[in-house]
């Protein structure tokens, strides 16, 4: 995310602050999860990109093509050809709430900034990381576009990276 909180086309600005430090963060994480939860757009795109030749040489992209996948969406329709990829529609809360009593596992989400907003407004969202990065984008789309209701975050961890970038995880607080 920039400064400004942009999410949007990470690839014009995101890439300049990539190093091995950051790297090393995001392959931990990779770590340890279990399964991705994924929107539609975040899906399509990726689903196009990591399994293609185009992808080879990415660290992520062994991981990316095998970790469990799971999709939300209320347009996507029959199976998806990304391998591990299980297509989530109907009743948001209901459907992510089963997930986490029963297969998912560690559940990682990557992109996706609209079920982000979402999983946060329906307390469904157990910790939020964010890599804030030195950056004003100036245009794009937002995590938080506004319209959304107060939810109160606590900072349990930060980290600097020597390219500036600041690594937040927050958990919402509850009652």
């Amino acid at each position: 995310m920039s400064l400004d909180g942009v999410v949007g086309d990470p690839a014009g600005w995101q890439l300049a602050y990539y190093d091995e430090e950051m790297g090393r963060e995001i392959g931990a994480s990779m770590g340890q999860t279990d399964a991705m939860l994924l929107g539609r757009a975040t899906y399509e795109e990726w689903a196009a990109f990591f399994p293609s030749p185009a992808s080879e040489g990415v660290p992520s992209r062994d991981y990316m093509n095998e970790v469990r996948k799971f999709v939300v969406s209320n347009t996507l329709e029959g199976s998806l050809e990304w391998n591990n990829s299980t297509l989530i529609k109907g009743d948001l809360a209901e459907e992510i709430a089963e997930l986490k009593e029963g297969e998912g596992g560690n559940i990682r989400i990557s992109g996706s900034g609209t079920l982000v907003r979402s999983l946060l407004q329906t307390d469904l969202l157990d910790e939020l990381n964010l890599m804030l990065h030195p950056v004003v984008v100036g245009d794009g789309k937002r995590l938080f576009e506004g319209g959304e209701d107060r939810k109160a975050l606590e900072l349990v961890d930060s980290k600097t990276f020597s390219t500036g970038v600041v690594y937040l995880t927050y958990r919402p607080t509850r009652g």
